[in-house]
């Protein structure tokens, strides 16, 4: 069974750091792109950033010069550093991964179970 495994959320104050990490559990035959979204009670998920296989990477301007997003391709791990943390960065934030499983399989998309990201002012 696929499971991507999320860790680092917290509490942090405002100005503060936390760095996000995010693994596949499974070895994978290729991966597209992996992100973070977040969501607060009551609003839709939103997309935070994504990384692609090539490397291309995109933010919400929300997040633009605060929060990095990287991939660590040999272990399959996507990491979120999110500095100059705000209030409104609370969220529940929810790691995505489309893959391939194996050679034949299609492309599916996988979520971690979410980790909360306090940030108190």
């Amino acid at each position: 069974q696929v499971q991507l495994v999320e860790s680092g959320g917290g509490l942090v104050q405002a100005g503060g750091s936390l760095r996000l990490s995010c693994a596949a559990s499974v070895s994978i035959f290729s991966i597209n792109a992996m992100g973070w979204y977040r969501q607060d009670p009551g609003k839709q998920r939103e997309l935070v950033a994504v990384i692609t296989n090539d490397g291309t990477t995109n933010y919400a301007d929300s997040v633009k010069g605060r929060f990095t997003i990287s991939r660590d391709g040999a272990k399959n791990t996507v990491l979120l550093q999110m500095n100059s943390l705000k209030s409104e960065d609370t969220a529940v934030y929810y790691c995505k991964a489309e893959f391939k499983r194996y050679r034949w399989s299609a492309v599916l998309d996988y979520w971690g179970q979410g980790t909360q990201v306090t940030v108190e002012s």
